[in-house]
């Protein structure tokens, strides 16, 4: 993990599922992500391990909703507009 997540704040995101569910150490995890960038590959990782340890015990899906690892972050890139360098950027105004 810490060769493909090298920033400290990636590896604490990725292993507070097994602090939350009192596992650390209990489970050898194989993950493959793509796209995206480090962060969003970081939280993908610990929904995903969130979401198997649910599958393993159920009695930790309220501890781990709680702290909102259950849940996807919906945002997405907004589009770009016509007439314009970026989706809100504009291009400078010129009064003369």
């Amino acid at each position: 993990m810490a060769d493909y997540f090298p920033r400290p704040t990636h590896q604490i995101r990725v292993e507070e599922p097994f602090k939350v569910a009192e596992a650390e150490g209990q489970f050898d995890v194989t993950v493959r992500v793509h796209g995206g960038g480090l962060t969003g590959q970081s939280d993908a990782v610990r929904m995903g391990i969130s979401r198997a340890l649910v599958e393993h015990d159920e009695e930790l899906r309220p501890a781990l909703r709680e702290k909102g690892m259950l849940t996807r972050d919906a945002r997405q890139v907004e589009r770009k507009k016509p007439g314009r360098p970026k989706a809100r950027k504009r291009f400078q105004f010129s009064k003369r």
